[in-house]
């Protein structure tokens, strides 16, 4: 078998770095991140004859760091192992066969730095952050934003219905939940066209531009069609399951051009992200959603119903070493990446008017705050619930406390009486 480890290596520019955890099993970590590394790449579990020098030489991976104590190890790979702009190989590679191998009783992708060769051959997001606060006006405050509730059951005009409520409110942006696509009860084209008809009621009411994202994920024939129907009657954003409809499907609708706000939920993420042992970080989904190229990401709310912790949200971003990303930001999404543009985090999961100041002051304005229960959960209903979300966004930019704004702004004040405040 070749040597894969190689603590002297000197990492290249060239080089597609990936850090893992990594427990051994029942044998040492230098053997078990020996075999990461070959069957992350040119290896098998035996020695063949098929390998030649040329192979050996110009594509064997070096495993350049491991650390005992924390079970860290990084793995060096020569950027001619993977297809540019074809992130589906590039995972099954790095992120493929050796979750499942015998070797490592747990393994997980924490982080990926990828060359500058791997980065260009992606287009990342079409509008990115200043596109997006571009079409929407809105300079220095966070976008606020919700979510239709109940998840499914409302027709295709009481979801309007309730899409306009929130506008009028204040809001800027309303989605469809992640499952809702085109059912019995609510089809998707007639959805769209209701629920745009009163967008523009709401813009025309308000004077502002609102936001809606059409959930266009499915079969990716079906997703191209349904992504066509939201441009031709006149929608600015589409939305996508990107865990669950795919890397190539994504791609592929990114690679559409269809001059879309791209909005990603991550719905399905914790099947492999939750487990601090084994799976995939959060991190790693975040660089591969925005280097193909979504324009904003789902990433939690540090504050509301999701499990994440505080490092995991707000920090995700913090690179290994060569990574060739200037560390211009405290977050990923923010980096400067080439020709790749930032990508908007975009916080929810169980968020009320009472979390805004604690999330604002972690988070800063560069967000997407989206309310979902928060919202419509309100005493007096969507409207009123919109406008309290507004207020609270207000107290924080004046930076007045929750609790005084809340004395002249009844809308505010109910909200915190039924949900409260987070410190």
């Amino acid at each position: 078998m070749l040597n894969y480890i190689n603590l002297k290596y000197k990492t290249l520019k060239t080089d597609l770095i990936c850090e893992f955890y990594l427990e051994p099993n029942k044998i040492t970590i230098e053997k078990a991140a020996a075999h990461v590394a070959l069957e992350s790449s040119i290896g098998t579990w035996t020695d063949i004859g098929t390998m030649n020098k040329r192979i050996a030489k110009t594509l064997k991976p070096s495993v350049f760091y491991i650390n005992k104590k924390s079970n860290i190890i990084k793995i060096a790979y020569s950027q001619d192992l993977f297809e540019k702009g074809n992130m589906p190989e590039i995972l099954s590679s790095i992120a493929g066969n050796i979750f499942g191998m015998s070797a490592v009783k747990n393994l997980r992708l924490i982080d990926i730095s990828f060359p500058e060769s791997i980065i260009k051959s992606f287009k990342g997001p079409s509008f990115g952050i200043k596109g997006i606060r571009k079409i929407t006006g809105i300079k220095n405050r966070p976008l606020t934003g919700t979510i239709i509730k109940p998840k499914l059951g409302l027709n295709e005009k009481e979801h309007a219905k309730v899409a306009y409520d929130a506008w009028i409110g204040g809001l800027d942006i309303v989605k469809d939940d992640e499952n809702l696509t085109s059912m019995k009860f609510n089809r998707f084209n007639k959805r769209v066209i209701e629920t745009l008809k009163m967008r523009d009621k709401a813009e025309k009411e308000t004077g502002e531009t609102k936001i809606y994202m059409p959930n266009v994920t499915a079969e990716t024939n079906e997703m191209l069609k349904r992504a066509k129907f939201v441009k031709a009657n006149g929608g600015r954003y589409i939305m996508i399951d990107i865990i669950t409809a795919g890397w190539s499907a994504l791609q592929t609708l990114r690679n559409a051009d269809l001059g879309l706000v791209i909005h990603a939920h991550r719905a399905g993420h914790a099947a492999f992200t939750r487990n601090q042992k084994h799976g995939i970080s959060m991190l790693t989904i975040a660089k591969v959603a925005r280097l193909i190229g979504v324009d904003q990401l789902h990433i939690g709310a540090i504050v509301g119903k999701m499990t994440g912790t505080k490092h995991e949200v707000k920090d995700i971003g913090e690179n290994i070493e060569n990574q060739i990303i200037h560390k211009n930001s405290s977050h990923i999404l923010e980096q400067k990446w080439y020709n790749i543009k930032p990508t908007l985090a975009v916080c929810s999961g169980g968020l009320h008017p009472g979390c805004i100041p604690s999330l604002m002051k972690i988070m800063g304005n560069n967000i997407v705050i989206q309310c979902g229960g928060g919202c419509h959960g309100h005493p007096d209903g969507t409207k009123a619930g919109a406008i309290a979300i507004r207020q609270a966004v207000n107290s924080s930019i004046k930076k007045i406390p929750l609790k005084t704004y809340a004395e002249g702004h009844k809308e505010l004040k109910k909200a915190l009486n039924k949900f409260g405040i987070i410190s």
